[in-house]
């Protein structure tokens, strides 16, 4: 499984920029009409939501009494003409939600003693690379931050699917490149491309990131990784993908220029806490928001294994462990993929680390959108696939597109956590 980028790809020839420049364009072409459809599905599942918002109208939710809405957002609120101010609120909905606060609001300059999620300035949790592009987004386009963190997103989701075609093109050729894209396109966990998530973002960055090492461009990478660690938290899985590089470069062949990466990954991280703990006027605010609001502790995946559990014993009781249940299974499904597949150690060092990342915490644990972000397993999906099963492809396709309808659907009427 543990391979340098050096080794030959199991599937084909290395693409070849000037024979193979005609397909590439074809394959880029087709993947962006399956992107194309992948978003259909998620606006589908979001046509779902306000279709069941507009059907409860008039009836009371014992979860809100005395609300003629089943979503809170909609309490005594005038019912829209339109589907498009519910669809709306669904792709802004769960963590979009703080992220527009931060767009708004910008970062608090004090954090109360004993915070708690009932408080704006829980926002101090999440990372400032999205906002920001967000808000920059804003001062350009009309329609609000709504509007354009969702614009934003569904033109880095596009860029998401394209590098890790590039990626899979790198490692295997065309035609693993093409399922590639097909899968990112379309696995469930890529609804949160639509939503106003940082997800989308971090994988533009991760892709970059990951293209650049097997380049072996190393300054290039470093910087990407270091936007990525300012991202998400498991950005951090960057900095062991060019760690591991550097040092595979450096026993291979005495490349010592590849340390500039692993150096430059983690500045976004320790940027971003230095600035806030200034800003807010405390040292490691941003830990103690993360235990105090938002619970986070770790169960070193006790957390995961509990609530799969759960999701058997006591099955269809609660969709959030089922989701957690399906999650963990389809993660060591992947990992059985990577395991008959080869890819770089580097590759594999930021794939172990986001799961690892995933699996750590005691409250939001294995979901969907988590597994997505360790995007180069459905790589090694897409050669398992062409190489054994080719005539399995079209079920896959559909299993992933009902996938994507549902989840985002499930979301959407806070049925389950994303």
């Amino acid at each position: 499984m543990t391979t340098t980028a050096t080794d030959p790809p199991d599937i084909e020839p290395a693409f070849d920029p000037v024979t193979d420049a005609a397909a590439w364009r074809r394959i880029v072409r087709k993947a962006g009409l399956v992107y194309l459809f992948s978003r259909a599905c998620v606006l589908i599942g979001t046509a779902l939501v306000a279709a069941e918002l507009r059907a409860d109208a008039n009836v009371v939710d014992e979860r809100f009494p005395g609300a003629p809405w089943a979503d809170p957002d909609y309490a005594n609120a005038v019912i829209p003409k339109t589907a498009a101010r519910p669809m709306l609120d669904v792709l802004t909905s769960w963590d979009g939600d703080w992220y527009l606060r931060i767009v708004r609001l910008g970062y608090p300059r004090f954090v109360a003693p004993n915070a708690n999620y009932d408080r704006y300035d829980a926002r101090a949790a999440f990372f400032p690379a999205y906002p920001l592009l967000v808000k920059t987004v804003d001062r350009i386009l009309p329609g609000g931050p709504a509007v354009a963190a969702v614009v934003v997103n569904f033109l880095l989701g596009a860029l998401v699917v394209y590098l890790a075609g590039l990626v899979a093109r790198e490692l295997f050729g065309l035609r693993v490149s093409e399922r590639t894209m097909v899968l990112v396109s379309l696995f469930p966990g890529s609804f949160v491309l639509s939503f106003a998530y940082a997800e989308p973002l971090l994988l533009v960055l991760v892709g970059g990131c990951l293209l650049f090492l097997l380049k072996r461009q190393w300054a290039l990478a470093g910087v990407l990784a270091a936007i990525g660690t300012a991202t998400r938290p498991n950005g951090l899985a960057l900095v062991a993908a060019c760690a591991v590089a550097s040092v595979v470069a450096i026993r291979e062949r005495r490349e010592w220029r590849s340390l500039i990466a692993p150096v430059l990954a983690p500045l976004g991280f320790i940027g971003f806490q230095l600035w806030l703990g200034a800003h807010t006027g405390e040292r490691g605010v941003w830990f103690r928001v993360q235990t105090e609001a938002w619970g986070e502790g770790t169960s070193f995946g006790l957390t995961a294994i509990g609530n799969t559990v759960k999701a058997f014993t006591n099955p269809l009781t609660s969709p959030t462990k089922t989701i957690t249940a399906v999650s963990l299974l389809a993660m060591f499904l992947l990992l059985w993929f990577l395991y008959k597949v080869r890819l770089p150690a580097a590759v594999n060092a930021y794939v172990g680390v986001v799961l690892l990342l995933m699996l750590m915490p005691k409250t939001v644990t294995a979901r969907p959108r988590f597994l997505f972000t360790a995007f180069p397993l459905l790589i090694a999906a897409a050669v398992w696939f062409e190489r054994d099963k080719r005539d399995w492809w079209p079920y896959v396709i559909g299993a992933c597109s009902a996938g994507l309808v549902g989840l985002t659907a499930l979301y959407g009427v806070r049925g389950a956590i994303p």
